[in-house]
């Protein structure tokens, strides 16, 4: 089934809006093990990545893509297949920005959150849901 642009566009702004509470959880728990509990900056980004996936995944699969697959865990596996694939890219582009760029990290976070916000849309667009 082909969706209209119009659908597309009002899914891709819903998953937009879940992605800032998952960026709020995430960016919190990455500062709170960063800064407070002294992780290592990659340990605490992966930290805040699973909380942030695992909240994406259940508004998106209820709120932005009305999905009521009852193959929940297949799903999820695939919703974290993507998000890791796409921590790994965040986790590189982190790198070159912070470490070898030597941007601030938090803005260099908030640059490759959101490129991969945009991988992850239409990855789980196809794929996912």
């Amino acid at each position: 089934m082909v969706e209209s642009t119009d659908v597309v566009l009002l899914k891709f702004l819903k998953f937009g809006l879940v992605g800032l509470t998952g960026t709020a959880l995430d960016f919190g728990i990455t500062y709170l093990a960063k800064e407070k509990l002294r992780w290592n900056k990659y340990v605490a980004n992966s930290a805040g990545f699973v909380v942030a996936v695992t909240n994406n995944f259940f508004l998106n699969r209820i709120w932005t893509f009305h999905n009521h697959d009852p193959g929940l865990g297949w799903q999820y596996s695939k919703f974290m297949s993507v998000a890791l694939l796409g921590l790994v890219f965040h986790t590189l582009l982190l790198y070159l920005f912070s470490d070898k760029l030597k941007a601030n990290f938090y803005l260099s976070k908030l640059g490759a959150t959101f490129i991969v916000f945009v991988w992850n849309f239409f990855l789980n667009y196809f794929f996912t849901f």
